[in-house]
């Protein structure tokens, strides 16, 4: 029995301030807030592309920057998604301890230039996820939709009830169990790690009762 554990990245792997990210895309493009969320942080914009809509990272870019009306450096949108991330060396550490218990992977709502860029914006998973370092834009369907969770099972050939997610944000919990992936509503790296080690164990107990 194989157990895959899958993986939310902002604000689960790594701190996330979304107001640090557009503080710096107000800046790059001279574009409000107001004017930003306008015309591409909606569903036919941002979250489109987490959706995988925009199968490239050129033509996300090209979609993106069409939208915003401004032409956005490839490298200067990677700087300032970056500046808005932190490790969290403790939740990476959780992370590598369900790498030894069975197949880990990320599940991260983000687009094809996010996924094209991640050896970038997060070094530290590199050797630890190493192909596994996915977007959701790769399953085409996006958080909490429940497609995107099956797609996942079906990408690793596992079962639901041998599968663990954690992610922050409780819609996307809920989305993956009500197809019966047993989900960490993330509270800390502690916690976390507390719920992999339940979950293996549980796995493992099953297995050898049955």
């Amino acid at each position: 029995m194989n157990l895959l554990f899958i993986f939310d990245m902002d604000d689960v792997l790594y701190d996330y301030d979304w107001r640090v990210r557009m503080a710096g895309m107000t800046e790059l493009t001279g574009l409000s807030l107001a004017e930003l969320r306008e015309r591409w942080w909606h569903d036919d914009g941002e979250w489109a592309g987490e959706a995988g809509r925009f199968e490239m990272p050129d033509a996300y870019l090209s979609a993106f920057t069409e939208s915003i009306g401004v032409d956005v450096d490839e490298d200067e949108w990677v700087r300032v998604r970056g500046s808005a991330m932190t490790v969290r060396p403790d939740a990476i550490a959780a992370v590598r301890r369900a790498s030894e218990l069975g197949t880990i992977t990320l599940l991260t709502n983000n687009n094809a230039l996010t996924a094209k860029h991640l050896h970038t914006l997060a070094p530290e998973l590199v050797e630890l996820f190493g192909e596994h370092l996915l977007t959701s834009s790769h399953y085409r369907a996006r958080k909490p939709h429940p497609v995107v969770f099956e797609r996942v099972l079906a990408a690793y050939d596992t079962a639901a009830a041998n599968a663990f997610f954690a992610d922050d944000m409780r819609e996307n919990v809920d989305g993956a169990r009500s197809i019966g992936i047993t989900a960490y509503h993330y509270g800390s790296a502690s916690g976390m790690l507390s719920a992999i080690e339940a979950f293996a164990e549980e796995r493992a107990t099953g297995a050898g009762q049955g």
